[in-house]
């Protein structure tokens, strides 16, 4: 009986922690580029990010890349030494931390031109980290397989936080998936 209360338990809290997690797609359907001149400060304005979120990167690899970096980096656009660096065209990074996150392409002039990003998590008292904090620079590669997902933490630098957004329908049907899953592994007893 002790054993289906514990089930019951974990899987009530991984529900939870999925039902709240979204997945952002950086610069909307223009993607991450210099071409559509798109105000990435802007758009990640209009969001809030949250522990567990995804963001998703999506370009063209021949052009661009993205390189996750420090604030001094990110203020200079200095890509000498990025803390990870992601090359596939279509990148996924969950958030795990609260905090800044700091973002640019990496070719030369990108970043000057806009291609930067700073995405803040906000810090609410019901966040935890979904899996395990940070990925040392070492795990980085400049290649990488044709999709790519990292969970990275926060560059730690304070600051005021945007407005909400929903997440995503297939998060629901993930719930859904994982809700029945944990019926069935209760009663199966």
């Amino acid at each position: 009986m002790a054993a289906r209360i514990v089930v019951a338990l974990t899987c009530m809290v991984v529900m939870l922690r999925l039902s709240k997690a979204a997945v952002y797609k950086v610069g909307d359907s223009a993607g991450w580029t210099t071409i559509a001149n798109v105000d990435y400060k802007l758009w990640a304005s209009t969001k809030t990010f949250h522990i567990g979120d995804t963001v998703l990167f999506q370009y063209n690899p021949q052009f661009h890349n993205v390189m996750r970096v420090t604030h001094a980096m990110y203020r200079n656009c200095n890509n000498s030494n990025p803390i990870s660096t992601f090359t596939t065209g279509n990148d996924s990074v969950t958030l795990t931390n609260h905090g800044h996150h700091f973002f640019f392409c990496g070719v030369p002039g990108h970043c000057q031109a806009g291609q930067k990003l700073d995405l803040n998590v906000i810090h609410t008292t019901s966040s935890t980290p979904l899996s395990d904090p940070p990925i040392s620079s070492e795990s980085s590669s400049l290649s990488s397989p044709p999709s790519s997902t990292t969970t990275i933490p926060a560059a730690g630098v304070p600051g005021p936080s945007p407005s909400h957004a929903a997440s995503l329908p297939h998060v629901a049907a993930a719930i859904v998936a994982l809700l029945v899953s944990c019926l069935f592994a209760i009663f199966a007893y």
